[in-house]
């Protein structure tokens, strides 16, 4: 894995905001009970080697709550097990409050990264025109996370929401003509771009003919991409079109369809199927001076300490 420039917006603290009263509705109850009001230092590692993601909420979320934050790597980062990702410096109360959140964030953001940019390369190498792109199959109430993960890996975000651009699904075409549709969906606008989702290859002809810009091959095995990409070339309309390939669609058969010559590949399970990334928060207590000293503090374990 290599990494991989991303120009990803960066999600409000207000959103994240939402998650700590969700995690801590009426505040940390344990803590608050029985950790003093201490400061201490902390470290989030990496337990395995992948793609980094979620740093930056992670990070707006400690300093929010007077945490400060020193980054070891950055979003889109490649990083192996036991790299140092945060180390967090700041009351032991807060760094609690939030740790489970932001290893939450960073873990399934970094998931959904490291298996995005996994799949993008093995299309690249196959066809390096080709992109990888997401769906709306997402965690509802996360989908800004889930998606800003897609693109740090190296993918394409697709669609954010239903107001975003036109796909024409089978559903649509059970209550109106494909045709129609298609000529009802230029004539609201000029300015975005017609996608026609499609399973057979007559279908996929009759779209490109109909003036669709975007045709959504759905559920097609490789010989049909292949026969449909032939009749659209031989009647002079591929050109015209971009062909996106979806449904069913997994790491052992991805390559294959990229091989086809298509232009985008789309896959809900970037986001519907995640394996969480394992991270890790480690404290480093600090103990006061002896009595009389200044009251300051000082990391109990220095030869452990990964913050020096």
């Amino acid at each position: 894995m290599t990494k991989k420039p991303v120009a990803a917006v960066m999600v409000s603290v207000d959103y994240l905001l939402k998650f700590i009263e969700e995690d801590a509705p009426r505040g940390d109850i344990t803590s608050d009970a029985i950790i003093p009001d201490v400061t201490c230092r902390a470290a989030i590692r990496a337990e395995q080697a992948g793609i980094i993601a979620g740093l930056e909420e992670a990070s707006s979320l400690f300093s929010h709550f007077g945490i400060s934050v020193a980054r070891g790597k950055t979003d889109a980062d490649v990083v192996n097990t036991g790299d140092i990702l945060l180390s967090l410096t700041g009351s032991a109360k807060k760094i609690l409050l939030v740790e489970r959140t932001a290893l939450n964030i960073i873990g399934r953001m970094s998931g959904i990264a490291t298996q995005t940019a996994r799949m993008a390369g093995i299309v690249r190498s196959k066809n390096p025109h080709c992109r990888v792109a997401a769906t709306r199959k997402t965690c509802p109430g996360i989908r800004a996370l889930d998606k800003k993960a897609v693109r740090i890996g190296g993918g394409e975000v697709h669609r954010m929401n239903l107001s975003d651009g036109f796909l024409i699904k089978d559903n649509h075409l059970a209550l109106i003509p494909l045709g129609e549709a298609i000529h009802a969906a230029k004539k609201s606008t000029a300015y975005k771009k017609i996608e026609v989702e499609v399973e057979t290859p007559g279908d996929a002809f009759s779209a490109a003919a109909a003036g669709a810009d975007i045709i959504l091959l759905d559920n097609m095995g490789p010989g049909q991409v292949r026969e449909t990409l032939a009749a659209l070339d031989d009647a002079g309309l591929r050109g015209r079109v971009v062909i996106e390939l979806s449904g069913g669609i997994n790491e052992s058969t991805i390559g294959e369809y990229a091989a086809c010559g298509v232009d985008i590949i789309s896959m809900g399970a970037l986001t519907h199927t995640v394996k969480n990334f394992s991270v890790n928060l480690e404290i480093f207590p600090e103990e006061k001076k002896q009595p009389g000293s200044p009251q300051s503090y000082f990391c109990t374990e220095p030869v452990r300490d990964p913050l020096k």
